[in-house]
């Protein structure tokens, strides 16, 4: 499993005209799933995020949480982060996980994320989106398990 977390200080997710998901301050996630991802990675993953501290404080420490500052979570399927590159120059995504294995793990990863207290919004899985961001920082972190 990876996750792409950028913090945001906006960002929103359309699917045609149809905006899917928006939050202001807090993370946006791409998530990517391997076929040998399990429920325990996704719970880790939800722990990891959930716990992060990514936002200063008075001191201009990243030393709060998105429960600290009101934050919120928006989670885009992004199967391309199993994408290899390194031979060619077309991508291969054979480590990508198909479907039917990913759609059940980024829908409990979601669950598990509520199940913390966190607010969130999604993008639509396997539909073509527009993802709309304004970063906060830039703060870009790459999460893996």
């Amino acid at each position: 499993m990876r996750v792409l977390l950028q913090r945001v200080s906006r960002a929103e997710v359309r699917v045609g005209d149809r905006v899917t998901g928006a939050i202001e301050r807090g993370f946006l996630l791409l998530v990517g799933f391997t076929h040998a991802d399990t429920e325990a990675a996704v719970a880790w993953m939800a722990d990891k995020v959930a716990g992060l501290r990514l936002f200063t404080d008075a001191e201009g420490k990243m030393n709060l949480g998105l429960d600290d500052v009101g934050g919120a979570v928006l989670v885009v399927s992004q199967f391309t982060l199993y994408g290899d590159a390194q031979k060619g120059r077309r991508p291969s995504f054979i480590d990508a996980a198909r479907p039917d294995v990913a759609i059940p793990l980024y829908e409990r990863l979601i669950a598990m994320l509520r199940e913390r207290g966190l607010r969130v919004e999604t993008g639509e899985f396997g539909a073509m989106m527009d993802v709309e961001l304004v970063n906060d920082g830039p703060v870009t972190l790459q999460l893996e398990r």
